[in-house]
């Protein structure tokens, strides 16, 4: 994880929305081609691989469940054989199941035993080979058998004691107690996890201080999720927003992850751009200076976390 642990956070690429033909985010249907098909997802994402890295972006995020995206990462790594200064981390505990299609009755399966660990580990492993750095359990909520099985905190163990990082994701308005729950988890004596990433942005700031103990514990922490699946973007982003954008002359997306940035305990903001242009704006965050009148105006959009996770869990598969 060292690309990803220096003082200064870094803004890494996700790629959830291009792995795979449907998502959650807002406004899919303008920023993906019209034919969704594999090549079509494939090119897309290499664009923007290619965008990012030109650009700094060092860390890349993938998950078995998000589609092809470990497999389209693995073949434009292997396609750059002389690019070995980037981190990569990915998600086993979802099995993707929509084959490759916008209107499944179900997109992906949960499942964190043991038997799915050892399945997915190989997949992954097969794809990308010794070119992960970071594995971690997919959204992991307080009463998720990954926090109590110790076979299978054993077998992460030997993985970690092999060189790779541990880590864990969560989701849903409990974000804070699972990850002091993960937190918690350990083998030997020693803490099971070295990473957490979880959902955090101007809507939802319930498990700020669950990360901040993460990251005094030592762990890198990962923020997912920065832009709320699209409802701090344009056009969609509240007025509040829209208007400080507005002062700073750049785009709500660039403030929104400006606020993000400046947690001292974030090692990492994905970036969760489809497109480049997205990219290159979600990249200006860096260079977001807001005074505090601005920041006061932007700390009233927090809402309640089972509030927000409901209207999340709405949001349509398109």
């Amino acid at each position: 994880m060292d690309a990803a642990t220096t003082a200064t956070p870094h803004i890494g690429l996700g790629l959830a929305a291009v792995g795979r033909p449907g998502y959650i985010n807002l406004g899919r249907d303008r920023d993906l081609p019209a034919h969704r098909t594999v090549d079509a997802l494939r090119e897309r994402t290499h664009e923007l691989l290619d965008a990012a890295y030109a650009q700094g972006v060092r860390y890349f995020d993938v998950a078995r469940s998000y589609g092809r995206s470990e497999e389209f990462l693995a073949e434009w790594l292997s396609a750059r054989p002389g690019i070995d200064d980037v981190v990569v981390g990915s998600k086993w505990g979802y099995t993707y199941t929509a084959q490759w299609t916008t209107d499944a009755e179900q997109h992906e399966v949960k499942d964190h035993s043991v038997a799915t660990y050892e399945r997915q580990r190989a997949e992954t492993a097969a794809l990308l080979g010794d070119r992960l750095d970071l594995y971690q359990i997919h959204s992991v909520t307080p009463d998720s058998p990954a926090l109590t099985d110790k076979e299978l905190h054993a077998q992460l163990a030997e993985a970690a004691a092999q060189g790779l990082t541990v880590g864990f994701s969560t989701s849903g308005p409990a974000q804070a107690d699972a990850i002091r729950a993960a937190l918690a988890v350990t083998v030997g004596g020693e803490p099971l996890f070295r990473a957490a990433q979880s959902t955090y942005n101007l809507l939802e700031t319930s498990a700020g201080p669950a990360l901040a103990e993460a990251h005094d514990a030592g762990l890198t922490v990962i923020v997912k999720e920065g832009m709320a699946n699209g409802r701090l973007a344009d056009p969609h982003a509240p007025d509040a927003l829209k208007a400080v954008a507005a002062q700073t002359s750049l785009g709500c997306d660039a403030v929104a992850l400006a606020m993000i940035l400046r947690r001292p305990w974030v090692g990492v903001v994905l970036s969760g751009a489809a497109t480049t242009g997205q990219l290159a704006s979600n990249l200006h965050a860096a260079a977001v200076d807001l005074d505090e009148d601005q920041l006061a105006r932007l700390e009233t959009l927090v809402e309640d976390p089972r509030a927000y996770w409901e209207r999340r869990g709405q949001l349509p598969w398109h």
